[in-house]
């Protein structure tokens, strides 16, 4: 009971406070002249992904590397299996933002490039620190080619997803930092009721990481990927997915592997890896036809996921 209590609160605060952070920082970069297609894509965009950065940056520093590492590959395979499986069938997209399809193979080879560097069953600190290198530069050729690319239906479309300006600078000060304060409180408590979870069930760290704690950190990609389905957003719902993968893997490992080098991510098998490589290749196939997702290729993108939850579900 304790243990449910613990990471329901942890889930709840993890929630919430990604929505203040994205909320509060959206506001102050719109109010400071940021236009809104770069809010979408950098503070909305890795601004959902803050629960698994605190996550796993917790995890790490506690040497408990399995749920670190576990928590980014889990997460990757749940958001393109779940998130976007739900979007397709909610409301088949077509995604008109060019910028997509150069984002979607370097996702894939982001996750090419973790998997050589996972060879051993760890991230070495220089390892972290390419990565890190990695992230800036993608984010700074992300900027420069959405300035060239987007339509004025695409910019459009991500200003009418962006949060609306609250009433004051001191207000997004205040949302920003209630946030961060808030993830960090649900992250101790979601990491402590996990690990918990695992000894009194007696399963593996890697198994509570690649599971619950990936699904429960991707409840803000979720939330906003469904909205904006609903919202007939596909280019937001998408292009959130794609570019949190590829931060998940630089941001993430990035700066746990420099809190508490060498992340030791021992019961995360290769077979996960490459089913995070191959559901990535499913999507990258989608935008090589034209970015049309389906609702068949929602139900197939559920289907792979179903099929990896058995998969990892321990056997008698």
């Amino acid at each position: 009971m304790v243990i449910a209590l613990m990471l329901l609160a942890g889930l709840a605060a993890l929630y919430f406070g990604a929505e203040w952070l994205v909320c509060g920082g959206a506001s102050l970069a719109v109010r400071l002249g940021v236009t809104p297609l770069l809010v979408g894509l950098t503070v909305v965009a890795y601004g959902t992904s803050t629960p698994e950065l605190i996550v796993s940056s917790v995890a790490a520093a506690k040497g408990q590397g399995a749920i670190a590492i576990g928590n980014v590959v889990g997460s990757n395979i749940f958001n393109i299996g779940v998130i976007l499986g739900l979007t397709a069938l909610i409301c088949p997209m077509r995604v008109q933002l060019q910028l997509l399809k150069f984002d979607t193979p370097v996702m894939v080879g982001v996750a090419l490039l973790f998997l050589m560097f996972f060879l051993d069953g760890q991230i070495q600190l220089w390892e972290a620190l390419v990565f890190l290198v990695l992230i800036v530069g993608y984010t700074v050729l992300n900027i420069r080619l959405a300035r060239r690319q987007a339509s004025a239906e695409v910019q459009q479309e991500f200003g009418e997803g962006v949060p609306p300006p609250t009433g004051s600078a001191w207000k997004d000060a205040a949302l920003i930092a209630a946030g961060l304060v808030v993830l960090v409180l649900g992250s101790r408590l979601f990491v402590t009721g996990a690990v918990d979870l695992a000894r009194l069930f007696k399963l593996s760290e890697a198994f509570i990481g690649l599971t619950i704690v990936a699904a429960g950190t991707s409840l803000p990609e979720l939330a906003s990927s469904l909205m904006a389905a609903w919202r007939k957003q596909p280019d937001i719902a998408i292009g959130n997915v794609v570019g949190s993968n590829i931060y998940n893997i630089l941001a993430i490992l990035g700066v746990s592997g420099v809190i508490a080098p060498p992340i030791n991510g021992q019961g995360v098998s290769q077979t996960d890896t490459l089913v995070m490589i191959g559901i990535s290749l499913v999507l990258l196939a989608i935008a090589w036809s034209g970015f049309r997702l389906r609702r068949w290729e929602g139900a197939l993108l559920l289907a792979i996921y179903g099929g990896y939850l058995w998969h990892l579900w321990p056997k008698p």
